[in-house]
This record gives structure tokens, sequence and C-alpha cells, in this order.
């Protein structure tokens, strides 16, 4: 019988934890013949990623320039990938989330006529403007795909809303697939200060922050927010793994520099990331991945927008919507930071993200498309 190709494609780094998984499972089984190609949209933050999981790409675009435009991003990606999928010939191209290589990936594979399979399908805000340029990249390639994977029942009702019926799976998130190979007892860390801090005296807080759409006044009041915090509680140590975008440098150097229970320091690899998150006391982000994440490891989170496409956890208890506004920021970590039960709440409540079998839902979702098995795989939850 001949084997079904399947290529997965990405380019930054929060796509590289979801897909590596799932290509390493893809390779595992005998039935296809898995492909890897990468855009490198991310350059240096991809590659940590694929060195932990030793997945090495079978393509790589290294598409990624200094301050590069989305639309520089896009074309580079489309055009790359003209060349990619003549010389394969995948019988499936999978896509995942709504990065700028996932929409690209997946037009690419529509103008070759190649189908399309969206992994961590079904995300909506409903505001085309955040996040940017998100929501309309994972609608675009709503519309592309054949195969969609959803990770909880409200991303697979959202695409009942826009009359997508067909091909529509429900398998939890890979991230949290993931977590089970990152994720150590006894782990050290490369960035020193992480070694050192105490994480059983001290509230730890793991802050990210860098979406586009809270540059300007957002960013100066989500940092103003966190300096109020560090200097109100002094029990607390805020670790901030600063995105490389000048923008974000620039922002948390100038608001957060010079406090000594202030961490601003490298990005941090997955494993390191998640091994952090597994021994802070709270999370705070502006970070799609790590409202997944964190859940699955009993930490609270407080999302630094205004809306968030993962309304499961907000409703599961997990995670809160703290906006971009100061006080509101201060109020909310606050609360956590001093009454043990808002926080226990929170940290105890059910994770709705998966429960690490995301993986193999997909890979027996796709032999079931193309006839490779007799059953549909087991939906999520059932």
């Amino acid at each position: 019988m001949r084997k079904v190709k399947v290529m997965t494609v990405f380019g930054t780094r929060p796509e590289a934890i979801k897909m590596a998984p799932l290509a390493l499972e893809l390779a595992k089984h005998p039935e296809f013949d898995a492909l890897c190609c990468v855009t490198a949209q991310h350059r240096e933050m991809l590659d940590s990623v694929l060195d932990i999981f030793h997945l090495k790409p079978d393509y790589d675009l290294n598409v990624m320039q200094p301050r590069q435009t989305l639309s520089a991003i896009t074309s580079k990606c489309l055009t790359g990938m003209d060349g990619v999928l003549e010389s394969a010939k995948p019988d499936l191209v999978l896509v995942h989330g709504d990065t700028s290589t996932t929409f690209a990936g997946a037009l690419a594979a529509f103008y070759h006529k190649i189908p399309v399979g969206h992994v961590e399908a079904g995300l909506r805000t409903y505001d085309k403007w955040s996040p940017f340029p998100e929501e309309i990249n994972r609608k675009l390639v709503g519309t592309i795909a054949d195969l969609h994977f959803c990770p909880t029942p409200s991303n697979r009702d959202n695409l009942a809303r826009e009359n997508i019926t067909q091909g529509v799976f429900l398998t939890g998130n890979t991230v949290i697939d993931a977590l089970q190979t990152t994720v150590i007892k006894e782990f050290a860390f490369g960035e020193a200060i992480l070694n050192d801090l105490d994480y059983v005296n001290r509230k730890v807080i793991l802050v990210t922050c860098h979406r586009r759409e809270n540059y300007g006044q957002p960013m100066t009041n989500i940092m103003t927010a966190l300096r109020r915090l560090a200097d109100a509680f002094p029990d607390t140590e805020l670790v901030y793994p600063v995105h490389l975008s000048p923008v974000v440098q620039e922002a948390a150097h100038q608001y957060l520099d010079g406090h000594p229970r202030i961490h601003l320091i490298a990005p941090l690899d997955v494993r390191e990331m998640h091994n952090l998150m597994a021994r802070c006391h709270l999370v705070m982000t502006d970070s799609g991945g790590l409202q997944e994440e964190a859940p699955a490891l009993g930490k609270p989170v407080l999302v630094l927008r205004r809306e968030t496409e993962r309304p499961e956890a907000v409703e599961a208890g997990t995670v809160r919507l703290a906006g971009v506004e100061e006080e509101v920021i201060f109020r909310l970590a606050s609360q956590l930071l001093s009454d043990r039960n808002e926080y226990d709440k929170m940290a105890h409540s059910a994770n709705p993200y998966g429960d690490g079998r995301a993986c193999r839902r997909i890979a027996d979702a796709i032999a079931w498309h193309f006839g490779l098995r007799d059953t549909p795989p087991e939906a999520f939850g059932a």
C-alpha cells in the first residue's frame, strides 16, 4: 500500500512547540511518509525547539530578516513553498494556528490543489484587529482547509457557525502532549538566576508580553503595573523573558530596568519555559500558548489582553482576562498575591485543553480520512 505523504509546515516558536510532537507522532506510523518544512519566520527561537525535540526539517526556507514586515514574511513564505510543494508533492499539508506562515502555507497548498489540515482550528475573537494579524489568518485558513483539528468543543462550535462542519475533529491541544516531554522534576536551568530563585518561599511571577496590538500605550500600562507589583509585594520575584522584538526590548528596559526583584532575561527555550512555568506561582501573559500550558501545570493565568480566543479557560476558572489598563492589572494580580482562597480556586480548576493524546487523535483522523483505518478517531472528552 502506498504511504500517505503528510507534510507539517511551521515557522515560529509557538507553532514549533505544538507541531513538533505531531511531526514525531506521524513519523511513528508506517502508513505515513512524514515530511517537515520550516519557514524560519522566527530563526533562533525556532531552532531551539527543533533541537529539544530532535526534529530535523526536510525543507528550510530561512525567510527571517531583521525588522521584517508582515507582507515580506507572507510573500517569502508563499513563493518559497512553491518549490517545496513541487518537489515533495505531499498528499496533505498540515499548518498550525494563525501565523503568517500558517496562512501562506495553506494558500500555497491550495494553489497546488493539495488538501490542507488545520491544527488548532476554530479559535476566534471576532475582532479582525485583535489579535492582529492572527484573527484574519486563522479565518482565511479555516476557509481553505479540508481537515480541521479543534482543541475544544467551543472551537468546533465556532466553525459550525461559519458552516464548516465537514472534516472537523475534536482532538485536544497538542501543547499538552509537548508538556509530557519537556517538564522534568530535577531540572537545571541554563539561565543562572533561575536556578538561584527560591520557588518555595517566594512568589515567582512569570511574565511575557510581546503582541503587536499591545505596542504603544497598552505596553506602557502593562510595564507600569508590573513595576508597581514588584514594589508593593516584597515577597515576589518577576521573571520576564523579553521577546527579541526591538519594540518590546525598548519598552521592557525603559520601564523595568534597575529593580532588584525584576529579572529581564533572554528568551527561554521551550524546555526552560515549561520548567519555569511548572515552578512559578503565577503567570501574567499576552501569549496564547501559555494560556493553555499554565493551567495544565496548575498555575493561575492573568491574560494581558482585551479579549482571548481561548474562553474555555476563563469559563473553567483557570484564566482571568486582565486587559491592558494599569489599575485593573494591578488589582487582579494583587488579589492573587494576597488572597490564598482566590489563588487556590484558579490553581485547582480543571484544564480544558487536553489529555496528552491530541497528536495520536490527529494521526488517526488523517488515516481515517485517507481510508487507512475503519473507524474515526475518538473525540477528546468522549
